[in-house]
Parts: structure tokens; C-alpha cells; sequence
């Protein structure tokens, strides 16, 4: 099994050695001389077969991602070079789930249109039960990719996957198994969080559901709230993650990636149409306290993790974001449609 966790890559290995990457090889490099490293290098242009898929041949994409039907006019965010057949083969024979919030559900559409684009119909199946569990099978492949929607990685008032949109959001003290029940037995498994836990200074926490049992009471009823600062909680959330790696994997055969997306709303991507090409460049959206307390938490945990830059790689991309060719939930205000860097989207 391979458990992912996406932002800096480093590596913690159990005997407390100083961190270093650890590669994740697939397939040889062009010269045959060693393994090649998928988290490094450039982003490499395709013209001559991209994209793989139009936003119409794929039926599962979701509204607000949908840029091209949202009026977008430029195409070349979309000519960039990935090998669905290879991801497949790398696939084949496991199970790989991502498991967080709207940003690991954009992953997961993307991946699952990519490698639709060049499956036959007869060999693919969606699985989507409105619940926390969305399920793409490639049969010939005897591969799936799931989604699964927490976005605390906790239990919290926020798991409807479809109505989740709460100001006041609570998450109940030691409850990942509430979740983690359901990501036993993946070979990958791909965790995020942490743009669901910058609502403010301060987290509330549930320490105990007054006559609450596994599936049943409502954090209507929370009484023993606590409020405790977001690098706190956040430092809370690690805590149980990891121990539930620990408890649950089987470590001698896992690999442990934490993806964390970084940015916060606000950033500037509106009318960025091609990437940054300057390796200098370093994004800094993100709240320094998480990813320290981050840093912390992986490097004096035993389990051996890698942490994948998604902010700064996201970074670079700036031209990858929705902006505003999205859905938008409310209308806009004539405020807003004034200045479209105020609704641009530079999250997702």
C-alpha cells in the first residue's frame, strides 16, 4: 500500500535520519541509465495529441470545472504532455483512493477523464452514490480510483458530500476511524487537508457527542466545545492521521505522501494564460504556522512520509486555476462583476 499526503517533499525514515527525498520511479529514463524521478523535471509541452478529451466527452466532470463551457477563450493550459496508458499500467491491479476535500475531488475527475479519454466504453464504469464514496473501475486494468470526501480527515458537520457549506464548523476529537474504516485495504491513498481549517484564527472541537453513537447524533447537540487555535487543531488532526497509518498499514510494504494545497483564497491568477517558467520562482500563499506545524509533526512522526509540494507546484501553474470560468453557487454582485480578481477562483 502507498498512502500519499500532498506539499515540500521530504522523507522521514523510522530511524530519525536526516530527511531526504525518496524516489518514486516509473519506468526508465530516456538514456537507460537508472529510474526516473516523477517529482522532478518541467512540465513538458504536447501540441500534436492534446488535449486527450474535450470537456463534453467527458461525463463526469463537474460544473465548476467545466472552464471552456464557462466561456474561457485560451486552450493551451490544456497541451501539456501525460501518458494515460502508462498511469494505467502503473494502476494495474490496485486500488487508489483520494481522500479529502474539493481539492482532491478536482484531482480525482481529472485523473478519472484522463484515463477515460482512452478507455473503450465496454471496460470502464462510474460509481457515484452521492455519499462519501465515488468509484471509477478500469476493468481490463482490474484498477480502480475512488474518491472520498472528508475534509478534516476527522469527523466533522462539514462530511455531507453534497450539502457541506457551514460557516460554523466543528470537528469531533479523535474520530478518524469514523472515516477510516473506509480506506482500509487501498494501495494508494492519497490524503489532503487544510484549506477547510482556515476559516479564522480559532477551530471549534467536539470533545465529546452527548448521547452520540457511530452513526447516529448530530452536532446539533455538541455540548463540550472547545475552541483552540487552527495551528492547534490542525497539529491535532496530524496527530490522529498518522497514528491511524500507523495502526492500520502494513509499513514494511507502504509508502506515506501527505498532499497539502497551500494557497488560501485571493491569489492572483485571473487572465494567466501560461505558465512560470522561472525555477527561482516561490509562490508564498500559504500560512507558514500549518506547514510548520506540519514539518514538525512528519518529521518526529516513525512513519515514513513523503510531502509533496502541490502549493509550489500548483504555483507555477497559475494558468491551471478555474479563475472565473466557473459555476458560481450565488449570482455576482455588480461589485464583483466589476472586478473579476475578486471572485477568481485561484484555489482550485
Amino acid at each position: 500500500m502507498r498512502v500519499f499526503l500532498t506539499s515540500v517533499m521530504f522523507a522521514v525514515e523510522r530511524r530519525r535520519a536526516r530527511p531526504q527525498k525518496l524516489p518514486f520511479a516509473v519506468g526508465e529514463l530516456d538514456g537507460g541509465g537508472g529510474r526516473c524521478d516523477v517529482f522532478s523535471g518541467r512540465w513538458v509541452k504536447d501540441e500534436s495529441s492534446r488535449p486527450l478529451y474535450e470537456e463534453w466527452q467527458c461525463p463526469y466532470i463537474q460544473p465548476q470545472l467545466t472552464c471552456q463551457v464557462q466561456g474561457r477563450p485560451d486552450k493551451d493550459y490544456q497541451h501539456w504532455s501525460f501518458n494515460a496508458t502508462m498511469m494505467l499500467e502503473a494502476l494495474r491491479g490496485k486500488r487508489l483512493m483520494f481522500v479529502g476535500d474539493s481539492l482532491n475531488r478536482g484531482q480525482f475527475y481529472s485523473m478519472v477523464c484522463l484515463l477515460h479519454s482512452v478507455l473503450p466504453n465496454e471496460s470502464k464504469s462510474m460509481e457515484i452514490n452521492f455519499g462519501s464514496l465515488s468509484t471509477f473501475t478500469a476493468k481490463n486494468y482490474n484498477a480502480s480510483i475512488q474518491f472520498y470526501w472528508a475534509p478534516f480527515l476527522l469527523e466533522s458537520n462539514s462530511d455531507d458530500a453534497i450539502v457541506h457549506r457551514i460557516s460554523d464548523r466543528i470537528v469531533r476529537r479523535g474520530s478518524i476511524n469514523k472515516h477510516g474504516e473506509n480506506w482500509k485495504g487501498v494501495d494508494i491513498l492519497v490524503f489532503n487537508t487544510y484549506l477547510w481549517w482556515m476559516t479564522g484564527l480559532t477551530m471549534k472541537i467536539l470533545l465529546i457527542l452527548h448521547n452520540y453513537r457511530e452513526g447516529e447524533g448530530s452536532f446539533n447537540e455538541a455540548k463540550d466545545v472547545v475552541e483552540l487555535t487552527t495551528e492547534d487543531a490542525y497539529r491535532m488532526a496530524m496527530k490522529d492521521m498518522l497514528r491511524w497509518v500507523q495502526d492500520n498499514m502494513d509499513l514494511t510494504k507502504t509508502r506515506v505522501f501527505f498532499t497539502n494545497w497551500g494557497a488560501e483564497p485571493g491569489g492572483n491568477c485571473y487572465n494567466q494564460t501560461t505558465m512560470i517558467e522561472d525555477p527561482n520562482y516561490w509562490g508564498s500563499d500559504c500560512r507558514k504556522g500549518i506547514m510548520q506545524v506540519l514539518g514538525e509533526e512528519l518529521a518526529e512522526s516513525e512513519v515514513p512520509v513523503t510531502f509533496l509540494n502541490i502549493t509550489q507546484l500548483s504555483s507555477y501553474r497559475k494558468d491551471a486555476h478555474t479563475s472565473i470560468y466557473k459555476k458560481q453557487w450565488l449570482p455576482l454582485s455588480p461589485e464583483q462583476l466589476a472586478n473579476p480578481v475578486s471572485y477568481s477562483d485561484c484555489v482550485h
